[in-house]
């Protein structure tokens, strides 16, 4: 993170948080400053290190750099969430659907995997609930990424022992397309029209249309060619992860709080500061991104989003069960993946 983006975050929460405005205590001294309070937060999340391995460099106990981190965890949520966290939009949509289709998966919008954090305070009482075999406790995260490695789902705090499918049973991230509240989406595959975007995953997943896996043992160059292109753009997400992590020793290293509330707080405010991050770096997420890594001669979206119906007017319980349906078909699955292996 650099200093510019650090001192914009350091201004909103000192505007809008009352605990990061500085103020004097009963004799008239003045107390910790936003800075103090935004850096203690800030090492203790990049770091992963104890509450008081910043008493000495920035004169803040421990028992203030954990309510420092706490507060901060908070602050970044309520300020910046709705930004940094939001659904795709529209433009969003149409941008990933053009990288997605420039690198040979027209209708692709990103990789979805999970990922597990280790908890090392879980409460006695619960280790069974949150432990895999003979692994640690651990709160497993559910992500959905693109290939610039921001971070557009996220579905954390369910027990370790589920599997990526027993998540994604619980997980929201097809609410909208159920509800008709996403952009309707349309593009070709091998002269065939589809109207629901697609996700990559691993071998685990179930064979719906909005999950396209690789081929496990392909026969015949057409298949291990499908195969290797779809391994290697899946690893999108995996390597989110790991920028995560890297970015993040907290969320690296095992959780040390016993409050599995403050835990979820922390794992989406590190997500909400990763994607700040990737903005900052390219000076603005809606700018218009480079794909000229993928492109060869001249390229031509046949990707099309139209916007969505909006809230004003609720689905019918026979419309929802209908867009319920369209996203499990398995005939449609089928169909789109032997169309995207003559593609590729």
């Amino acid at each position: 993170m650099n200093k510019e983006l650090f001192l914009r975050i350091v201004h909103r929460l000192s505007q809008y948080i009352p605990f990061f405005q500085q103020r004097r205590d009963a004799t008239g001294r003045f107390g910790l400053s936003p800075l103090q309070k935004c850096t203690a937060a800030i090492r203790l999340l990049a770091y992963g290190n104890a509450a008081d391995a910043v008493d000495k460099y920035l004169r803040v106990g421990e028992s203030t750099a954990i309510s420092c981190l706490e507060h901060f965890n908070e602050g970044i949520i309520r300020l910046f969430g709705d930004e940094y966290l939001r659904r795709p939009t529209t433009e969003d949509l149409q941008r990933l659907l053009h990288i997605g289709e420039i690198r040979g998966f027209p209708g692709m919008v990103g990789s979805i995997d999970c990922m597990h954090w280790r908890w090392k305070n879980c409460p006695t009482s619960w280790k069974g609930q949150y432990t895999l075999g003979s692994t640690k406790p651990s709160i497993v995260l559910e992500a959905v990424a693109s290939q610039d490695l921001w971070i557009w789902h996220t579905f954390f705090g369910l027990p370790g022992t589920l599997n990526d499918i027993n998540v994604l049973d619980r997980s929201h991230v097809f609410d909208d397309i159920i509800q008709g509240r996403a952009p309707r989406v349309e593009y070709m595959v091998n002269g065939h029209m589809y109207n629901l975007a697609y996700y990559l995953t691993d071998g685990i997943y179930p064979n719906w249309s909005t999950f396209i896996q690789s081929i496990s043992l392909p026969q015949g160059p057409k298949a291990e060619l499908f195969a290797k292109f779809q391994e290697s753009t899946r690893k999108d997400v995996e390597r989110a992860f790991g920028v995560l992590q890297s970015r993040f020793a907290i969320v690296k290293n095992p959780a040390l709080s016993w409050d599995q509330d403050k835990i979820g707080k922390t794992m989406r405010a590190c997500i909400i500061l990763h994607n700040m991050i990737f903005e900052n770096e390219r000076a603005g997420y809606n700018t218009q991104y480079d794909t000229s890594e993928f492109e060869e001669g001249d390229v031509t979206s046949s990707s099309r989003v139209h916007k969505s119906r909006g809230t004003d007017i609720p689905p019918s319980i026979t419309e929802i069960r209908a867009n319920w349906v369209q996203v499990r078909e398995t005939e449609t699955h089928h169909q789109l993946k032997n169309d995207l292996i003559e593609n590729i």
